[in-house]
């Protein structure tokens, strides 16, 4: 509950702020409010209701830039789906690592196209070489997505706040489908 949905004016999701965040747009008068939480946020003047849903004013384009995806830790993890691009186990965020298929003292570089997702034993195993001189093989070719996944607001039914669930879509697995953040 210490999240707010943010939507545009054409109520699409938009952004999820902290409450504080919220409260800022609040009483900039750059949002309004849709829903409620019960908390109540006072202060020495005023007391408020937490809101759980607000709703731009002012229409914010939502920019979709194709080919331009920032290289981050988060953003290879999510397009190898957490899993070992080695022997292809989905692991939890803390068990993988990124590993150069071509090592850097062998002049790889930090790219999309040279890193990939590993568990820990299969990086331990692949070590400074290769996956060729490993003897280990790629489950797929690493390379630069065309989407844009540090973008994507993720929610499963359990952990989506209730006031959020009409403004949001579903698909039949019951996970919120991709919108922009």
């Amino acid at each position: 509950m210490d999240t707010v949905l943010v939507l545009n004016t054409s109520f699409e999701p938009f952004k999820v702020v902290p409450w504080q965040k919220a409260m800022v747009l609040l009483i900039q008068n750059k949002v309004e409010v849709l829903e409620e939480y019960d908390r109540v946020i006072r202060t020495v003047a005023v007391t408020f209701r937490l809101p759980a849903v607000l709703r731009l004013r002012r229409y914010i384009p939502i920019i979709r830039k194709r080919n331009v995806v920032r290289f981050s830790r988060t953003n290879a993890f999510l397009r190898d789906r957490h899993s070992c691009q080695y022997c292809g186990r989905k692991r939890a965020r803390h068990e993988l690592t990124l590993d150069h298929v071509i090592p850097v003292v062998q002049g790889g570089t930090k790219s999309w196209e040279n890193i990939v997702t590993a568990c820990i034993p299969c990086n331990q195993r692949k070590g400074g070489r290769t996956p060729h001189e490993a003897g280990m093989r790629l489950i797929a070719k690493p390379r630069t997505p065309v989407w844009l996944p540090a973008a994507s607001l993720r929610y499963d039914l359990n952990s989506t706040p209730e006031h959020w669930k009409v403004y949001l879509s579903w698909n039949s697995r019951n996970e919120l489908l991709r919108t922009q953040a």
